[in-house]
């Protein structure tokens, strides 16, 4: 509150109050004085004098704007103005989803774009519907299938679900009072089995978990590690979850007691007690004397009324939470193949060129080595690979990254190590070869390949270096390519494809002298490349 205001209180209570005084006077002596004579004109007077005193005072409440009505008022029209949360999560998913069908549409493997388009249909008609997707899970003895059974039973009857192992997802559908929408329930293989069909079957129960709106996981006694862990990895990817103590009659009211309240010990980070529950779903014959058998009742409701109350609640922010997880995941996995498609596109270009380089530089070595480095960086193969990445370049742009990465090659030695690298290599080969030649050929092949690696890495991040800059870059992949096994295998490679086809032609145009053309490999389609040849 202001300092003005509360003066202003302050100075209107000390007015009111000496009014009341000074009023109290007045009338008691104006009353004296008139009521011997007209007693109904001194008693008219005062009720005046009250009624005038009382407006004064509710106005001076209402200019304060203290009143009981007007802080109502205020409050409603706040409420108002509050934006509705699912809707908003249900417009980001929705463009969210439209963003990734676009990054789908990039895809070039037909099975995989097929694969991706159909899940983002199934997350749009998910998001349409607004049915709830219940998923149950656990390991296989808990008791998922039995509590799914009980479920169903206990609000739609019976239906008629085989009992034990469930292999693969089966799912139920039922319709809550008061709920305008369905909720299906699904039962999954249970996790932490052992061999190969069991971890087939985990991995389908993980996948059901991970598509859930809301997720209920089942236990049969305390968290163990490999229970807790992947009931951890759900939470953090923000599922919602029950968690479910089931068999409970196995074990005396202070056992249970003991074990629930270490699992909301456990996960209270992220489950919240209230949604600890336990619960019976399949209880086991008692035997109470030789003759009689009692068979327990179900004890499920706690669980029921729990799964009602938070579809009621909280379905429509569960949905829309869902589907935006789902639909950025989708665009993660389409991101990810998007970048795999790109890279094998960019090898092809880095493969070509390095080859190219290789060809002309062992026909026509140059005289400093130093000028390797411009030779290995071709303006046109940074072109190209921008493109692939959805940069268009044009070749001025082109000659300056081109330019800057050679430089950057020579400063750092990185030109000086390869041709030593190349150099030690080449001890281990039969082959005899003008050795100058061939170190400079398969040198600047070498240096192609890193340059167009660390192209690779600029333009994979929106035409950015890093933090640590083009030198930083170019290091990384410089010692990424130095392995010996790559760089022997690099050599050979060199030699099969560039020095020994040109070695062969030379010696064929010096016996016959028939023709001066250089005869390539058809794999590399050398013949189609003399024009990107010139540009050296």
């Amino acid at each position: 509150m202001s300092l003005s205001r509360i003066i202003t209180i302050i100075v209107g209570i000390s007015a009111i109050f000496g009014l009341m005084l000074w009023l109290i006077s007045s009338l008691s002596r104006l009353y004296s004085e008139i009521a011997w004579t007209s007693p109904f004109l001194a008693n008219f007077l005062v009720f005046i004098l009250i009624v005038l005193l009382i407006c004064f005072i509710v106005l001076f409440i209402y200019y304060l704007g203290v009143t009981p009505n007007s802080k109502g008022k205020g409050k409603r029209k706040r409420r108002k103005i509050l934006p509705a949360l699912p809707s908003e999560k249900n417009e980001i998913a929705s463009e969210t989803i439209k963003a990734v069908k676009k990054q789908v549409a990039q895809i070039q493997d037909e099975v995989a774009q097929k694969a991706l388009l159909a899940k983002s249909q199934a997350i749009e008609a998910s998001l349409t519907q607004g049915n709830l997707k219940v998923v149950v899970f656990g390991t296989g003895s808990a008791g998922k299938t039995s509590l799914v059974n009980a479920l169903m039973g206990e609000m739609v009857g019976d239906v008629q679900a085989s009992m034990g192992t469930t292999t693969e997802g089966v799912t139920y559908t039922l319709k809550l009072p008061n709920l305008n929408r369905e909720i299906a329930i699904v039962d999954t293989p249970g996790i932490l089995e052992m061999g190969a069909p069991g971890e087939i079957r985990e991995q389908l129960a993980r996948e059901l978990a991970t598509s859930a709106d809301l997720l209920i996981f089942v236990c049969d006694n305390d968290l163990r590690a490999s229970e807790f862990k992947p009931l951890e990895a759900l939470a953090s990817i923000g599922k919602r979850s029950l968690l479910v103590f089931n068999k409970i009659d196995l074990y005396s009211e202070e056992e249970q007691e003991i074990i629930l309240n270490q699992l909301r010990e456990r996960v209270k980070s992220f489950i919240p007690s209230v949604d600890v529950l336990k619960a019976c779903a399949n209880p086991q014959p008692v035997q109470f004397s030789e003759s009689e058998i009692i068979q327990p009742e179900i004890e499920i409701i706690g669980v029921i009324k729990r799964l009602a109350a938070i579809c009621r609640a909280e379905g429509d922010d569960l949905l829309a939470d869902n589907i935006l997880l789902q639909s950025q995941r989708l665009g993660e996995e389409a991101r990810k193949l998007i970048s795999q498609q790109r890279s094998r596109e960019a090898d092809k270009i880095i493969a070509r060129y390095q080859w190219i380089g290789a060809g002309v530089i062992a026909c026509t070595p140059l005289p400093v080595v130093d000028m390797l480095a411009t030779a290995a960086v071709n303006a046109q193969m940074v072109v190209e690979i921008g493109q692939v990445y959805g940069c268009e370049l044009n070749s001025d742009t082109g000659r300056d990254l081109a330019l800057s990465l050679g430089k950057t090659l020579v400063s750092l030695g990185v030109v000086k190590g390869a041709v030593e690298l190349v150099a030690k290599a080449l001890q281990f080969t039969a082959a005899t070869y003008v050795i100058g030649k061939v170190i400079q050929a398969i040198s600047a092949a070498y240096l192609t390949r890193i340059a167009g690696k660390s192209f690779v890495e600029y333009f994979s991040h929106d035409q950015d270096w890093g933090d640590g800059g083009i030198t930083e870059v170019v290091q990384r992949q410089f010692k990424l390519s130095r392995k010996d096994e790559f760089i022997k295998a690099f050599v050979q490679d060199a030699i099969t494809r560039v020095i020994e086809p040109i070695k062969d032609t030379l010696d064929y145009g010096n016996e016959e002298e028939e023709s001066n053309d250089i005869y390539f490999d058809d794999n590399d389609d050398w013949s189609n490349e003399s024009s990107k040849i010139d540009q050296w």
